[in-house]
């Protein structure tokens, strides 16, 4: 029987070459009220979206060329020539039907240690300055969350986490720095992230890991996957470079 979910999302035109499974009924609400979608509720759209990625992996519809998923949707771009929207959005719509078939698998948690501050983390003062706490304030919220991989985007590697303790939702900067380090952390909104190569960003920087997000050498490549459950650990500049030169 499909789910609720299932039932309500929205399958549309996104391109002549794409179509956007969106999972936003309550979104959509919320922005017509000026207001964020409940955490709740976005949990949800992002376990809807992660089960139909699964299901569309397991069993993969010849002519889709890639499928892009992001907090609430799936990107779907596939071969014209072999599809047209409208019978693609039907076949969609089969699988849509599944979603209460798939069983996730039991998420895969990963802690990441942080050198918070200083010139790894430029922004901390200001951000504590921002909510009237200390920085080591914010150090504690911003270790305090089990943090959910929503989705990757940006540049490879980057992963999308969410969501922020209410205490540290805080906007980008007004314009984004020219050049981010590679391991920076940041925040922006209510999420956080990693960055994973040297890169212009406009997140807030707290501190930086001696972790690689993203290698060549790695099964999979990025070390974070959508799905995974990551907490962040303060540690001393000390042992932040024992773990960069290891």
């Amino acid at each position: 029987m499909p789910t609720k979910e299932s039932r309500r999302a929205r399958v549309e035109r996104a391109s002549d070459q794409s179509l956007l499974i969106y999972f936003d009924q309550e979104a959509k609400k919320s922005r017509a009220k000026a207001r964020p979608p409940s955490r709740q509720f976005t949990i949800r759209a992002n376990e809807q979206v992660r089960k139909l990625l699964r299901l569309l992996e397991q069993g993969p519809i010849a002519g889709v060329r890639n499928l892009h998923p992001a907090y609430c949707s799936i990107l779907v771009k596939f071969d014209p020539l072999k599809w047209t929207h409208d019978k693609l959005g039907k076949e969609l719509r089969k699988y849509l039907g599944r979603l209460n078939e798939v069983r996730l698998p039991e998420p895969r948690h990963v802690e990441i240690p942080v050198c918070y501050g200083g010139e790894y983390g430029p922004d901390l003062d200001e951000v504590a300055a921002t909510h009237g706490i200390t920085p080591e304030g914010v150090i504690e919220l911003h270790t305090s969350a089990t943090y959910l991989v929503y989705c990757l985007g940006f540049v490879p590697g980057f992963a999308y986490l969410g969501e922020l303790p209410p205490g540290l939702v805080t906007p980008r900067l007004p314009a984004p720095r020219k050049q981010v380090p590679a391991g920076s952390v940041g925040i922006a909104g209510n999420q956080t992230g990693v960055y994973p190569f040297e890169t212009p960003g406009g997140w807030r920087l707290l501190g930086r890991t001696p972790l690689a997000m993203f290698r060549t050498d790695r099964q999979g490549l990025s070390l974070l996957s959508i799905g995974d459950r990551v907490r962040f650990v303060r540690i001393s500049r000390e042992r932040f470079a024992e773990l960069q030169g290891a």
